[in-house]
């Protein structure tokens, strides 16, 4: 047996083995998916470098619009932040949330950092897989993303009262009409920062927390609401000339 024949059977061996190895470490369930237990640092490693070459990759094919500082669309895209984001990424002067706090892994503090344009735009619309990233853009069309996008690039030079302000100012949870999917009617209203907070508290049962101050966690009101069910109007109308009424309560007229 030559040594180009022995070394591939070596090899083939190490790798059977290998397989063998990982599909008995799958079978027994010793690798904890526990979001409070890290990855290794090689699993971490990796799955860092796929996601950012994966993203990278995907991102370079992008336009992105000119007209990104905006300030229309910062304005608009403030709104979306503060119902959709905050709650996760945070807002300026702000601590950690409850969610940024269980979530594995973590959240980048986006008041904190700068993103490259395109790379935010499909992540935002794409999402990450097995992370707490949604995909937005199976509710959101291009125009409200990259309204988003523009805010992101404001982000980090807000201080907590100007981030407050620019939220205050904004058209509130507004992304062309797919805002309706989870059930709220065209003319439900969304309420959202400190003005909504105690509504929310109250609807919810809870308080907000400290951690979620300045997160943007938003109420919803609204104004179709079911109108009372009409009385029974042989019990409403008053006795007149014409009725009598008996002794079980009824009444008819002649």
């Amino acid at each position: 047996m030559n040594a180009f024949l022995r070394t591939g059977l070596w090899l083939g061996g190490a790798v059977l083995t290998a397989g063998a190895a990982g599909v008995a470490a799958l079978w027994s369930g010793i690798y904890d998916v526990g979001a409070d237990a890290p990855h290794t640092r090689p699993v971490y490693a990796v799955l860092e470098y796929a996601r950012a070459r994966s993203v990278a990759t995907r991102a370079s094919a992008i336009a992105v619009p000119a007209d990104l500082d905006d300030a229309e669309r910062v304005r608009r895209g403030a709104g979306n932040y503060a119902a959709m984001c905050a709650g996760c990424h945070l807002t300026p002067g702000a601590g950690p949330s409850e969610l940024s706090r269980g979530l594995y892994p973590a959240p980048p503090n986006l008041s904190r950092r700068e993103v490259d344009a395109a790379s935010a735009f499909w992540t935002i619309k794409h999402g990450i897989k097995a992370s707490g990233m949604p995909a937005w853009g199976g509710s959101m069309d291009d125009a409200h993303l990259w309204d988003l996008v523009a805010f992101l690039g404001r982000l980090p030079s807000l201080d907590a009262q100007g981030y407050r302000e620019l939220v205050a100012r904004s058209d509130g949870h507004s992304h062309g009409g797919g805002e309706d999917a989870s059930g709220h009617g065209a003319m439900g209203r969304h309420a959202h920062g400190d003005d909504a907070r105690s509504g929310a508290d109250d609807a919810q049962g809870h308080d907000a927390g400290a951690g979620d101050a300045g997160a943007g966690g938003h109420a919803h009101t609204h104004d179709d609401a079911h109108p009372p069910a009409p009385r029974d109007s042989a019990k409403a109308a008053p006795p007149t000339e014409d009725a009598h009424t008996h002794r079980d309560g009824r009444s008819h007229r002649h």
